[in-house]
């Protein structure tokens, strides 16, 4: 009797917010291929919320708030963004299905945006996953100076107002590293992820659409981190 070859479960919203949970994520090879595949590193880039290096020009322009600082306001440009081709990371991986499913969990809450406008253009920006006191960073981009920087600090700024626990940056390119990025091995990853999932932060707080500005961003960066509760220290 031939046995039938089982077809791999069909990947939903569901079933990414279920991989992160345990620590995978999806990618593809190329953009134009319509499979997906689950990454589970050795090593994990993390930013630790209280070690976010802000160079003194990089927070004057943040403090000058050259760029008008958006969220969850437009993720299909955002992902457009972080999908063209750069010449610090090649080629993309953001394919068809990723497009698709990122989609609709920005519908469901569960994907933000922090986008960096400048005379009514989108300029920079970044989009990641929330899942309970921890946040998965997928892809960041810019086309003007500085821009994906500013958005990765009023990211930071919020997560730490929200009480968020972990920033997940899958892994460690040159330039994460110069902004404070690091590795942790599988196992601590692990340990930091559990810890952060199972806990609750403030969504609301994090990912409001009010404005902040950018010395309202760099104050929460030196303020103590509210805990899963709205008070208290994230240890």
């Amino acid at each position: 009797m031939q046995s039938r070859a089982t077809k791999p479960p069909e990947i939903t919203p569901d079933l990414v917010l279920q991989a992160y949970s345990i620590g995978l994520f999806p990618m593809a090879e190329k953009a134009d291929q319509d499979h997906l595949f689950w990454v589970d590193p050795e090593a994990r880039g993390i930013f630790p919320l209280d070690e976010l290096i802000v160079s003194k020009s990089l927070a004057k322009m943040v403090r000058s708030d050259r760029y008008e600082i958006r969220i969850d306001g437009d993720f299909d440009a955002v992902i457009e963004g972080c999908a063209a081709p750069a010449e610090e990371r090649g080629q993309t991986w953001i394919n068809g299905p990723i497009r698709r499913l990122y989609r609709m969990l920005f519908d469901r809450g569960d994907v933000h945006t922090v986008e960096a406008w400048r005379e009514g253009m989108l300029v920079g920006g970044l989009y990641g996953v929330s899942l309970g006191a921890a946040f998965f960073g997928e892809s960041m981009f810019h086309r003007s100076r500085d821009a994906s920087k500013v958005a990765l600090v009023h990211l930071v700024a919020r997560l730490r107002r929200g009480g968020f626990r972990l920033l997940d940056t899958q892994f460690v390119t040159p330039h994460l590293e110069s902004l404070g990025a690091v590795e942790v091995p599988r196992a601590r990853y692990k340990a930091l992820l559990e810890e952060a999932v199972s806990a609750s932060a403030d969504r609301v707080l994090a990912f409001e659409r009010i404005a902040l500005s950018g010395a309202d961003a760099l104050a929460a960066l030196k303020a103590p981190q509210r805990g899963p509760a709205g008070s208290g220290s994230v240890g």
